[in-house]
């Protein structure tokens, strides 16, 4: 057996062996959004996992062993998960809503409060355990927070 034959398995094998989607210690909150979307990423990942199953496992152990993973992942994430519904016409900040605030230096910036699976900064959405959103959390229109040594203004709440 050749060396390089050798070492392109001792590849494959570490490859497959990838390690465990962390998973946060925090409670699992999500918005009926964010429930969609763990429920579509854990079909996804039974697909995946099914088509690596009926493919040549040891042709291809990296793909099985990310569907397993995924799998593993998203089934914990969606047994967990705590749907928490939006109050409508919230009077403070707190976990589904969307707050604008205005910064010290003129900036104006939105963004809506989501579990940690479904949160996005650059499409303006930030998890609930994130620092911006803790700073927030239970303030009212016209409150002061501090956020990075700085002071924001709460001046809408939707």
């Amino acid at each position: 057996m050749s060396v390089a034959f050798t070492r392109e398995n001792d590849l494959e094998a570490t490859a497959a062996d990838l390690p465990d989607r962390p998973i946060s210690p925090h409670p699992n909150l999500v918005t009926a959004t964010g429930l969609a979307a763990l429920d579509a990423a854990l079909a996804e990942a039974r697909a995946a996992y099914g088509a690596a199953q009926t493919g040549d496992v040891q042709a291809d152990r990296t793909a099985m062993a990310r569907a397993t993973r995924d799998l593993r992942y998203y089934s914990a994430r969606r047994a967990t998960a705590q749907l928490i519904e939006s109050l409508p016409n919230p009077r403070t900040v707190q976990f589904g809503v969307t707050v604008t605030l205005d910064r010290a230096d003129g900036r104006r910036q939105t963004f809506r409060i989501v579990g940690e699976d479904e949160a996005d900064p650059a499409t303006g959405s930030v998890s609930y355990v994130s620092p911006l959103a803790i700073a927030v959390m239970g303030k009212e229109i016209g409150d002061v927070a501090l956020v990075a040594g700085r002071e924001v203004e709460v001046v809408e709440i939707t």
